[in-house]
């Protein structure tokens, strides 16, 4: 799929009368028109998606410096349409990532709330905390 801008053209104009327009030069996937969030008026520019890229460029050659209305189309092709890969995740301290499924990488704290000894999130005199018998810093408040 190729991803066309299509901008410069009127504000009044719907998402049918542009897949009209360009309808005849390839055939047309989907399309964006772009409006603005509150008041949901066209901005005068949109996104289309097209089958191949001969039907994105027979458009373009079409189409591209057309006068509509008291404007000027621009239709271009949007090469800049590449999915981007995410970047790597950083590590925060335990290692690389490579050692996330080790059970050297990082102590695991997970505690069983299901079991028939829990007293509604209160430890009992028998088990220990995860900081030892250091006891609590108590919260800063503003």
């Amino acid at each position: 799929m190729v991803k066309l801008f299509v901008g410069g053209f009127p504000l009044e104009m719907t998402e049918l009368e542009l897949v009209k327009m360009i309808g005849p030069h390839g055939d047309v996937e989907t399309i964006k028109i772009v409006r603005d969030k509150k008041t949901r008026i066209c901005k005068g520019y949109a996104f289309l998606e097209m089958k191949d890229r001969t039907g994105a460029e027979n458009a373009v050659i079409a189409l591209d410096g057309t006068p509509i209305a008291d404007r000027i189309l621009s239709v271009k092709i949007n090469d800049d349409f590449v999915k981007k890969t995410p970047p790597p995740r950083k590590s925060f301290g335990y290692g690389n990532n490579n050692n996330r499924n080790n059970n050297n990488s990082r102590p695991n704290n997970t505690r069983s709330y299901n079991n028939n000894n829990s007293q509604g999130g209160y430890r009992s005199n028998n088990e220990q905390s995860p900081s030892g018998d250091r006891p609590r810093r108590p919260r800063k408040t503003m």
